[in-house]
């Protein structure tokens, strides 16, 4: 027997299935940026997709310690073509807002319901949203700077490469 309500079960398989997508389309725009050769901005969003796939499984193991039923729902297929390199980085940072959002909801549901272990797992959610959305939004901004120059995107591209498998989404050197 679960010790969630119903309707906050339903929320958290639905959060599930929001972070699995986020998941598969950072994959995509990794297949993009690889296309392009951008293998570095390849490199940081696949390990963006590892981290989302992360998420999911947090809210997984999460409803499965609560007794609830996890109940997986098709994803939807992701974006797949973009204008340039710099536009993936800004799907991706609207992508981290509309999380963002999700999560916002999902913990004030858990308020009203009562659900105080969901707020408390919630919590370390809204932490990562915060330092998702400055990463990714430092990153466009970054391209907004080294605009069309060659050299500079290059260089963009290599730091973006650095990021270690399991390491924060930041850029290297930040």
């Amino acid at each position: 027997m679960s010790s969630l309500s119903q309707v906050m079960a339903d929320a958290i398989n639905e959060q599930i299935n929001n972070e699995l997508f986020a998941s598969y389309s950072y994959l995509g725009m990794s297949a993009y940026c690889e296309h392009e050769q951008f293998t570095g901005c390849a490199h940081w969003m696949r390990m963006q997709s590892q981290e989302e796939y992360g998420h999911a499984m947090r809210l997984y193991d999460f409803l499965i310690a609560r007794g609830a039923r996890v109940k997986l729902a098709p994803i939807v297929e992701p974006q797949s073509e973009f204008e340039s390199v710099p536009e993936v980085f800004n799907t991706a940072y609207a992508q981290e807002q509309s999380v963002t959002g999700q999560i916002e909801k999902l913990y004030e549901l858990a308020f009203q319901e009562k659900a105080f272990a969901a707020l408390v797992e919630l919590e370390w959610f809204i932490k990562e949203q915060v330092e998702e959305e400055k990463t990714t939004r430092d990153i466009v901004h970054k391209f907004g700077l080294v605009a069309d120059d060659p050299a500079s995107l290059l260089d963009l591209d290599r730091e973006l490469g650095t990021r270690a498998s399991g390491d924060s989404p930041t850029a290297a050197g930040e």
